[in-house]
């Protein structure tokens, strides 16, 4: 019996996937349930398994973008199992002659004589002497004149010595190659990269999109973790990060500007009584935004525990559509990689994301005292559509309250509780 194995549908809206990858040849024979090929989605990249036991035959190369529902594979159901054979294990051929030789050496052989026929100054390359790029005493005046060196010149005096003829004919370099490696080579976009993307310039074509900057003197948050990150870890087994201060400052701002939680709809600004927070990260197919649900209901644990379960599930391509769907406003570290200033885009539909960035010690003046501080600064991309810039400036500035005073503000002045130790 002949199986068509059709592609199944990865998530709502989705009508098209890319295959990214065959895990096995044509011709393989395959288990029920193995993973015979990574598909690409615009939000994911997911595994697809084999729905019966047979002989594979592929029907559709890597990279071509494939249709929901349409026929990728057969199996061949009624094949048995090749015996010591296994079915991710790559097939060999052990044809040769009389003589030992393989099929594979013989080919290697015809590609040696023909590079060898096509090339027949190979064997016999131009012969190298003492005098070889020697600049001759006026060459070396010419050539210093022009300000080149020896070695860029060709010499065709005796021996290869510079002559001062090839030192006057010679071009000094103008961005001209000089010998390294200027090679290049095209790769196919993943269909995820061709989304985000073409999500890029929505939101730069499509917003009225603005940035105000503030920084925040991270030296509370400093301490806090100092003195219970290890009491932290032991008692919920994930790290008190930064990630947890800001998510719940943002949940904070948010209620105090709902205007920042809010998308245009049509005509009508729809604002969101419950604060969902996506949080972009790299991922090993690029960028990916898996979403926080309810954050407003999270204490410092919960958001530790999340944001660490849809990282490991991002860094290993695990994430799925539905987590990575929807998200009421975006927080982006940039930071981690180094970065000290960004203005980050907007995430569509939403109209707001935070930029964090790295943490350097800066001189700040500290009630008429210059003291130096581990310093941040934050940004906030808006849609101005919607977001006034007193509304914007105001929730930045809500959100460098909340993490220079988190104990108060964040913790309700019982940090203990707050953290559940």
């Amino acid at each position: 019996m002949i199986l068509e194995m059709k592609v199944p549908s990865p998530g709502e809206s989705i009508t098209e996937v890319e295959i990214a990858e065959w895990l096995v040849q044509d011709g393989d024979y395959v288990e029920k349930d193995q993973a015979i090929a990574e598909v690409d989605s615009d939000k994911a990249t997911l595994e697809l398994p084999a729905e019966a036991s047979g002989i594979i035959t592929l029907k559709a190369e890597e990279g071509d973008a494939v249709e929901v529902g349409q026929v990728v594979c057969l199996i061949d159901t009624s094949a048995s199992k090749p015996e010591g054979s296994s079915s991710d294990a790559p097939s060999t051929f052990k044809g040769g002659d009389e003589g030992g030789n393989t099929n594979a050496e013989k080919d290697l052989a015809k590609d040696q004589k023909a590079a060898k026929d096509t090339n027949p100054k190979a064997e016999n390359p131009a012969k190298e002497t003492y005098a070889s790029g020697v600049a001759s005493p006026a060459a070396k005046k010419v050539l210093a004149e022009k300000g080149m060196d020896a070695k860029a010149v060709a010499g065709t005096g005796k021996d290869g010595r510079i002559t001062k003829d090839d030192a006057v004919k010679a071009v000094p370099s103008m961005g001209t190659p000089s010998g390294g490696n200027r090679s290049s080579h095209n790769s196919k976009m993943s269909m995820l990269r061709r989304k985000v993307a073409e999500r890029l310039v929505e939101a730069k074509n499509t917003t009225a999109m603005l940035t105000t900057f503030n920084e925040v003197d991270m030296s509370p948050i400093f301490e806090l973790r100092n003195e219970y990150k290890e009491t932290f870890k032991a008692k919920h087994g994930v790290g008190l990060g930064f990630m947890s201060f800001f998510t719940l400052a943002v949940v904070r701002a948010l209620k105090m500007y709902p205007a920042v939680n809010s998308m245009i709809d049509g005509k009508e600004m729809l604002t969101y009584d419950f604060v969902d927070i996506s949080i972009a990260v790299s991922g090993p197919k690029g960028l990916m935004v898996p979403v926080i649900r309810n954050a407003e209901n999270l204490s410092f644990r919960g958001v530790e525990a999340e944001v660490k379960r849809l990282a490991l599930r991002a860094r290993d391509g695990q994430i799925t559509v539905d987590e990575m769907t929807g998200g009421t406003f975006t927080i982006s570290n940039g930071g981690v990689f180094g970065s000290m200033l960004s203005t980050p885009i907007i995430n569509p539909p939403q109209s707001g994301i935070l930029g964090m960035h790295n943490i350097v010690e800066r001189p700040v003046a500290i009630n008429g005292h210059v003291e130096i501080r581990p310093i941040m600064y934050v940004a906030l991309s808006y849609d101005h559509r919607i977001i006034d810039g007193k509304e914007s400036v105001g929730f930045l500035v809500a959100i460098k309250e909340a993490l220079e005073n988190p104990t108060e503000l964040l913790m309700d002045n019982d940090i203990k509780r707050a953290l559940e130790l």
